[in-house]
């Protein structure tokens, strides 16, 4: 796992700065078997993961086999692939100024949000921080919507109001910029689940740097009282901001951070240990058990945020080591050739049509137009169409807005 890794790794000293170095290399595609392999598309057939992926904590993981087919380990490649081609995009249009404010990009981390997608239901919900932009377009949401929402265009997903942090998408509540506040919300969307009696779960994810938040720890303790079906999940991508795990964290293994609530670490970097983590997750908090506290142990290759180089904090040997040993994209292509799922010329058509994708997407999102600067514009998402009180407070009496027009 990629956590044990970074726990045979020797600090060295740099003035104030500590490096990590070097990683435990591992094969891209790490060991695993197929029961056989179906000529059919849609005929299922079992993946048994290595167990080394996994760790519980006061659980018994029941399983290390995942059912899949030839068709949705497609989907999954194609997703990831697809979600590192806008994040990429992104990252230009920042880099051109087309993109303003906060931009955080999940570049390395496109596992976590493609796992989880596959293993639950529309009707589950998801909430997370501000590296959201992976979760928005698997929820439902188009890298047309989601770029033109961070360059603050009309056609963007929260209308160009919101930008990189505030994203939606159905059953998808965000994108949000306080830190660890999205975890008590997340919290109260399991309590409205379990209130209707709904088989639902949801997913508040949060970072490793976030982790030590009291509201955290504050959701965990309402969420095990009630048993609400709600999974509490840490990326933990080794860095807060520019600030390592182990300088910042007291317990680094943060799927124990719930103490009387059961945890379940994975490595975020291997796509199908996701989604059967994330399988596990649905079905252990939709049936009575309560809570759950989740670890996937990620990285990003970029810097916390645009504004962060990322090479302040450790090395470029470190990225690359990590890029070229642990990377998820080229990992399940990996595994997609040798179980002769696909061949490398059919992959390499697919990536073509998916750089193809996305470069029309970001033309499109680049020709939309900014919000009208007016007030009609301004205040038409304060409340529900046919809720809206008569009017809204300004700061001074000028700037009050009277919804009865």
């Amino acid at each position: 796992m990629l956590s044990l890794a970074l726990k045979s790794a020797r600090m060295a000293s740099t003035g104030s700065r500590a490096l990590i170095r070097p990683f435990a290399a591992r094969s891209l595609a790490t060991e695993a078997t197929i029961s056989h392999m179906p000529e059919e598309m849609d005929a299922p057939f079992t993946v048994t993961l290595p167990s080394e992926l996994f760790e519980a904590y006061e659980l018994d993981f029941p399983s290390y086999e995942l059912t899949t087919s030839k068709a949705e380990l497609m989907q999954i490649y194609k997703d990831m692939v697809s979600i590192r081609r806008m994040e990429t995009a992104a990252d230009a249009l920042y880099k051109a100024k087309k993109i303003r404010g906060f931009c955080h990009l999940s570049i390395g981390e496109e596992a976590i949000a493609v796992g989880i997608e596959h293993a639950i239901t529309k009707d589950d919900q998801v909430i997370t921080a501000y590296r959201c932009h992976g979760f928005a377009y698997m929820r439902g949401a188009s890298v047309k919507k989601i770029l033109a929402e961070l360059m603050g265009r009309r056609e963007g997903v929260s209308f160009g109001k919101g930008g990189s942090m505030h994203i939606f998408a159905p059953n998808f509540f965000g994108g949000n910029g306080i830190v660890g506040a999205q975890v008590p919300v997340g919290a109260g969307l399991a309590f409205a689940k379990h209130y209707l009696g709904l088989p639902h779960t949801t997913f508040a994810l949060y970072g490793d740097g976030a982790a030590n938040q009291g509201q955290v720890f504050e959701a965990y303790n309402m969420a095990k009282l009630w048993k609400l079906p709600c999974v509490f999940a840490c990326e933990n991508n080794k860095y807060g901001m520019g600030t390592s795990a182990a300088r910042s964290s007291a317990l680094t293994e943060y799927h124990k951070r719930g103490q009387y609530i059961p945890g379940l670490k994975v490595d975020g970097m291997d796509v199908l240990a996701c989604k059967l983590a994330s399988q596990f997750a649905r079905e252990f908090t939709t049936t009575g058990n309560g809570p759950l506290v989740m670890e996937y142990s990620t990285y990003r290759y970029g810097g916390h945020s645009m504004s962060d180089p990322g090479t302040t904090y450790r090395t470029r040997e470190e990225i690359q080591r990590m890029r070229s040993t642990h990377d998820p994209v080229t990992g399940l292509r990996d595994r997609l050739v040798n179980w002769g799922v696909v061949s490398e010329n059919e992959l390499k058509t697919i990536d073509k049509e998916i750089r193809a994708y996305v470069e029309q997407e970001v033309a499109e999102a680049e020709a939309s137009l900014p919000p009208e600067a007016s007030p009609d514009i301004l205040f038409e998402d304060v409340y529900i169409k046919g809720t809206e009180i008569p009017v809204l407070r300004g700061r001074i009496t000028d700037e009050n807005y009277s919804f009865q027009k």
